[in-house]
């Protein structure tokens, strides 16, 4: 017998319609009914939740039960900002900023990897900049990189900005959003990837000996510019690799850091 799902605002099921905020190129679906059917039918859809500031309503305690159920990223806020979301859409009181980019469940990413063009899957350590997220993905593509992985919270918004940036190719690139990164890594390691971590102390990712030790399938996590890669992230992996510099420089950007050893991977599967 199928599951039913609850629905607690009536049984037709209402067109869901979102509305397009010019300002920041987001899809954005206000009101309550709406919001819920997306929660109850495709909560992966759903890229951030806003819901208004002491509403607290039998409807609104429904909205955050199933938020926490599908780990739903949700956010309380005021009025203001709501208006600013959905512009002159009725939100009463809750709205939802919708994915522009399908994902793939993490799972599935690790199985299939072994069929792409080159076995890496890269993962992003809380990079927030979508211009460089974009870049980077254009890199992977075209370099035939198996998928990327992003963390649910505290990553970049792969909305009109990294598509811009990724000129097409993020529609195409698996993309897999995972809750806990480091328990990702974890996951890899134990089916059968080798996990490398982006760190300035690590090996000389250029060199033939370095390039000749790298493994397959292989996972590389890339951290921001600023904090680089967490430790508990880096404690799952099995080695560092760093780019060199020949002159007194701070950092490399992600997406230039990562196309550089995007670089050193490709070399090495071709040998």
């Amino acid at each position: 017998m199928q599951e039913k799902k609850y629905t607690p605002f009536g049984k037709h099921k209402q067109e869901i319609t979102p509305q397009k905020n010019k300002k920041n190129s987001q899809h954005i679906l206000p009101g309550l009914k709406p919001v819920l059917e997306l929660l109850q039918s495709e909560p992966g859809k759903i890229d951030h939740l806003y819901l208004k500031k002491g509403k607290n309503t039998k409807e609104t305690a429904v909205i955050l039960s199933l938020c926490r159920e599908h780990s739903v990223r949700h956010t309380l806020v005021g009025d203001e900002a709501l208006a600013r979301l959905c512009g002159a859409a009725q939100h009463q009181g809750v709205a939802v900023r919708l994915r522009e980019v399908s994902c793939v469940p993490y799972e599935t990413l690790l199985e299939t990897a072994f069929e792409a063009p080159l076995p890496l899957i890269v993962a992003l350590d809380q990079v927030l900049d979508p211009g460089n997220v974009g870049t980077l993905v254009r890199t992977m593509y075209a370099m035939g990189a198996a998928g990327l992985v992003v963390p649910k919270h505290n990553s970049s918004f792969l909305g009109a900005g990294a598509s811009r940036s990724a000129a097409g190719s993020l529609e195409k690139l698996p993309v897999a959003e995972v809750v806990n990164l480091a328990r990702a890594v974890e996951l890899a390691a134990k089916s059968g990837y080798t996990a490398y971590y982006a760190d300035m102390r690590g090996k000389n990712a250029l060199t033939a000996e370095t390039q000749a030790s790298l493994r397959f399938p292989a996972l590389l996590v890339l951290g921001s510019e600023e904090k680089g890669v967490r430790q508990g992230v880096q404690n799952q992996c099995s080695e560092a690799l760093c780019v060199p510099f020949l002159r007194e420089f701070d950092s490399l950007n992600v997406a230039q850091a990562g196309a550089v050893l995007l670089a050193a991977f490709f070399q090495a599967h071709g040998r």
